[in-house]
């Protein structure tokens, strides 16, 4: 028999979106009668979830497209000092 309870996915996802937000993990821990230690662990195995490949990619394309506004307002920026 296990010495903790399981924690619902719906409050597991609660209490990591609130951490995210901003909230210490001390007072999520004992607002919901939980280890600290737990939210930490929940933490790391979540970041894995993600696919460093499509991860990359993904911010590959964010980039070009920054760099894409980056280059059109440079250009706006160089016509305005024109005008003046």
């Amino acid at each position: 028999m296990p010495k903790y309870k399981p924690v619902p996915k719906e409050i597991r996802d609660e209490i990591l979106r609130r951490l995210k937000d901003g909230e210490p993990a001390v007072k999520l821990a004992a607002e919901y009668g939980i280890s600290d230690k737990t939210i930490y662990h929940w933490t790391v195995k979540s970041t894995r979830k993600i696919n460093p490949i499509l991860e990359v990619s993904r911010l590959k394309r964010e980039v070009k497209v920054l760099h894409e506004m980056i280059g059109i307002l440079t250009v706006e920026r160089s016509k305005q000092k024109k005008e003046f």
